[in-house]
């Protein structure tokens, strides 16, 4: 019998399904499925009901699940007691981020790698409602995320950035004599936006939606590049970050949305209760502390857009 085993064995059993176990332990699911078989071999028991939708533990496997758990636990206890002793801190931590932003990243886990180099780091890129569920269920530990003007439930923030979100046009464009407008004002025109999901579509969505109206969206791509250069071309009104708006004012116009100003803020995101193992609480202090003193954000227009 493998530790391993034991852990995938756990892992599906909390999640009851194979895919998601795989994604926990960061393994290829068949590699997942043939080590159950194996702990179930050795055992000479059937630990999991594979029958239906979704997995569901035999009478066997609940009579194993709490022993295996204690018996994960115990190692873990064994090697936190020796990395207390040795000063070394090892596991592994999951990160997530939006596709587009200004923050240094990179840099950032390189520091924290630097720092710790036992410690093992993912990197995830999703939309920020992505993000922000996976934080919830502990699938990771720290992610940079778009927000609006209130906290998500279940996570807590540091603020990164804080902006308005303006419509960009063509210098031809009908709007672009205008320095604001109203968000009525966009109603059945054609807007160029980010995908569901990401946090500066969910700024707008909810905002028309608290109008009245559906927005009428005529284009969506997932780089704001690309929604800047849909606008420069006549094609809508582009919903951006007014600094990355702003860096492009040679080609395209902003204008404010006003009566309600709509802002996004990018922000620094971790599980209200923190990550749970000492890895992630490591990322998230040494993150906190990086960009609150400055060091991770470049001198770049803020592109926060996920």
């Amino acid at each position: 019998m493998e530790l391993r085993q034991l852990e995938y064995f756990v892992a599906v059993a909390e999640e009851r399904n194979f895919t998601r176990a795989a994604e926990k332990v960061h393994v290829a699911q068949p590699g997942v499925s043939a080590q159950i078989r194996r702990l179930e071999r050795e055992l000479g028991e059937q630990l999991l009901d594979r029958s239906g939708r979704s997995v569901r533990l035999t009478e066997a496997g609940a009579a194993v699940l709490p022993y295996a758990r204690a018996a994960l636990a115990a190692v873990e206890g064994a090697r936190l007691a020796v990395d207390e002793l040795t000063g070394l801190l090892r596991g592994h931590v999951a990160v997530g981020t939006v596709t587009s932003h200004s923050v240094d990243l990179p840099g950032l886990l390189a520091e924290f790698h630097d720092a710790h180099p036992a410690v093992e780091i993912t990197l995830t890129e999703a939309t920020s409602d992505e993000l922000l569920e996976g934080l919830r269920t502990g699938r990771l530990d720290a992610a940079i995320v778009s927000v609006g003007a209130t906290t998500p439930a279940g996570v807590e923030l540091e603020v990164i950035t804080d902006q308005p979100i303006v419509a960009a046009v063509s210098p031809d464009h009908e709007l672009a004599v205008h320095s604001a407008i109203s968000l009525d004002t966009l109603r059945g025109r054609a807007l160029i936006s980010l995908p569901r999901g990401t946090g500066l579509r969910t700024r707008i969505d909810e905002a028309c939606a608290a109008a009245g109206f559906t927005p009428h969206i005529a284009f969506e791509a997932s780089d704001p590049e690309v929604l800047a250069q849909l606008a420069e071309r006549g094609l809508g009104a582009a919903i951006l970050p007014g600094a990355f708006a702003e860096a492009r004012s040679d080609r395209l116009r902003s204008v404010r949305i006003d009566r309600p100003t709509l802002r996004g803020r990018l922000a620094f995101a971790w599980r209200a209760d923190g990550p749970s193992g000492p890895a992630g609480r490591a990322l998230v202090e040494r993150a906190r502390t990086a960009l609150a003193a400055g060091a991770s954000a470049t001198s770049a227009p803020d592109r926060a857009a996920g």
